[in-house]
């Protein structure tokens, strides 16, 4: 399970995230979307330690991680693949694999339930034909799947995406999906950040919507399909103050718009 309390995050001395809360249960996906500049973004680089935060508890598991660097919170068990993937171009598929599963934590997952080099490459087999190549040498598509394989080897109980069907193609991010839905099923905690309603509807037990920086919708996804007009308009009437243009964190180059109050 994960669980953020109050959470309150930013750059800078400007506030971005304000008062945040959220629980994903073990098992789940909890989709967040937004307007760009929202906080996003944020609000995965603070619970994956990437960020720390102002005020307010992060638990992964009955684990309090807030304020931790991003090693420690990632052995308490968070698996992180982040937007724009961030592989490695001078690695081969193999060595980001070798290097991924070596950093496991020791003795925190049963030997049934561990993921391995093996069990990784049977759940996503194009990486098995490219383990030899480079990561400069994949397309986006790949990449992603070789951002997922290395999240997964070192052993999460919550897993974040951030937009990881960014920049795909559609069969790719359908397959990216379903790869999302499968992980849930067996038994991980999935916060799914996500800009494209649809895409997130499809995988989602329960979807939030962020709005400078502050969680206005919190619903299970079935009442959101059964009627997204509510959401949709959330996510496209812009306040006085919107900015006009997507911000750096958005585009995946930098942290996102600070909001000051």
């Amino acid at each position: 399970m994960l669980r953020i309390s109050g959470l309150r995050a930013g750059y800078g001395g400007g506030t971005v995230l304000h008062d945040v809360s959220l629980t994903v249960p073990a098992g789940t996906v909890l989709a967040v979307v937004g307007r760009n500049g929202a906080g996003k973004t944020t609000l995965v680089h603070s619970v994956a330690g990437l960020l720390r935060p102002s005020a307010g508890v992060v638990e992964v598991c009955e684990t309090v991680t807030t304020g931790q660097p991003a090693h420690r919170v990632a052995r308490a068990g968070v698996g992180l693949v982040p937007q724009g993937r961030r592989v490695f171009s001078r690695l081969t598929v193999a060595e980001h694999l070798r290097l991924a599963a070596g950093s496991r934590p020791r003795g925190r997952v049963a030997d049934a339930a561990r993921w391995t080099v093996p069990r990784v490459l049977e759940l996503l087999p194009r990486l098995s034909a490219r383990l030899t190549h480079r990561g400069n040498q994949l397309s986006g598509g790949e990449q992603q799947m070789l951002a997922i394989a290395r999240a997964l080897l070192i052993q999460p109980r919550v897993l974040l995406l951030d937009e990881p069907s960014e920049g795909l193609a559609p069969d790719l991010a359908a397959r990216v999906r379903e790869l999302v839905a499968g992980l849930a099923a067996g038994g991980l905690t999935v916060l799914l950040v996500e800009q494209h309603l649809p895409h997130a509807l499809q995988v989602a037990d329960r979807l939030a919507v962020l709005d400078y920086g502050r969680v206005v919708l919190d619903a299970p996804a079935a009442r959101v399909r059964a009627d997204p007009t509510p959401v949709e308009a959330l996510l496209s009437v812009a306040t006085p103050d919107a900015a006009t243009t997507p911000s750096p964190a958005d585009r995946g180059d930098a942290p996102d718009r600070a909001v000051h109050h």
